[in-house]
């Protein structure tokens, strides 16, 4: 049985090859807060305006100590021309074996166009500086998402 993460337990260590020619490590991050939010597809409607909405607000999740990172099963060469084109701040990781999708469980069945696939179900998950889940959405519907997420941030500042 593959182990998933658990709402305020320690997320399992995970390492991911990202934008920038970077291994990202979920230890390189100890220390202040992490969005994990996974996407369907690069240079969709809705995976686009997602990211855009993250980017926007960038500066205000980084005063709250926090990175962004945005996870789908493209490949690097999709992730980096689809960062350059929305001028993304933050790393894309590839996740094309799926580790990192099935770790935070979000490989769902979908129907699309009358035939069942299986694909990456919208969804973000809050990591607190020690390395806990603190938050997740799943089914996430992208109006007004990332604003949501910086308030949960925000939040978890005066939590502790």
């Amino acid at each position: 049985m593959s182990k998933t993460v658990s709402l305020n337990r320690k997320v399992p260590a995970f390492s991911a090859e990202a934008t920038g020619g970077q291994t990202i490590r979920l230890s390189d991050f100890t220390g202040q807060k992490l969005v994990l939010y996974f996407y369907p597809r690069d240079n969709t409607p809705g995976c686009t305006t997602e990211g855009q909405d993250f980017r926007d607000h960038y500066q205000a999740f980084r005063k709250a100590g926090c990175e962004i990172l945005g996870v789908s099963r493209d490949s690097l060469a999709s992730h980096e021309k689809f960062r350059d084109k929305q001028e993304f701040p933050f790393h894309l990781v590839s996740d094309p074996d799926e580790k990192l999708c099935e770790l935070f469980d979000v490989m769902k069945w979908k129907n699309m166009y009358g035939k069942q696939v299986r694909g990456v179900e919208r969804s973000t998950f809050l990591i607190d500086e020690k390395g806990k889940l603190r938050q997740q959405w799943r089914k996430v519907r992208v109006k007004g998402h990332a604003e949501e997420v910086l308030e949960a941030v925000r939040a978890l500042d005066q939590a502790d």
